[in-house]
């Protein structure tokens, strides 16, 4: 992913004509996306695809606030509603910061990620931003070969991020909405 460069930014705002008011509600809602996805289902499990050391795409770098020469850990998961993949999600903590605060990141396993960040007071999260992703993005590729989509049938996806901060260190979750998660 580190060859990738961004040609549009992650916006604070989401403005786009084509998205309906329930995938507005979804992208927006600042809550666990784990819990809301839990809430709608018979079964959930979180598949996780890797979890590794890597060199983070540029704008993560500097999301993160960390040097282009550092490394981080990347998890990447699938979050599973009744069998059927609902999000991609992709979350990094920088090398460094993988002891401390946020030693319960190395040993998640198949345990949402999401669960652990809401439950703990000391955690606190900034602003969602929101981009439009299409096949030119790592993203949008990882996650549609992740959850086997028709990539011709499903021209772009939907994803936010946010930085989540515990003791000056920062953890940064992005979560790439697949096409099912917004059916009723």
């Amino acid at each position: 992913m580190s060859s990738f460069r961004p040609s549009a930014a992650w916006r604070r705002h989401l403005r786009h004509p084509t998205l309906s008011d329930a995938q507005r509600r979804w992208l927006c809602d600042e809550g666990s996306l784990t819990a809301r996805i839990r809430a709608r289902s018979d079964s959930f499990a979180v598949r996780v695809l890797r979890q590794e050391l890597l060199r983070p795409c540029t704008d993560e770098h500097a999301t993160l606030h960390i040097a282009m020469r550092e490394w981080a850990w990347v998890r990447e998961v699938l979050l599973v509603a009744d069998g059927v993949p609902r999000v991609f999600a992709h979350s990094l903590l920088a090398q460094r910061h993988a002891r401390g605060p946020w030693q319960m990141f190395a040993r998640l396993g198949e345990r949402p990620l999401g669960a652990a960040l809401f439950a703990d007071p000391r955690i606190a999260r900034e602003p969602l931003r929101f981009r439009r992703l299409d096949a030119r993005h790592p993203l949008y590729r990882a996650a549609v070969a992740a959850a086997g989509l028709d990539a011709a049938a499903t021209p772009y996806l939907w994803a936010r991020r946010s930085v989540f901060t515990r003791s000056g260190k920062s953890l940064l979750v992005c979560e790439v909405f697949l096409p099912d998660v917004f059916q009723p």
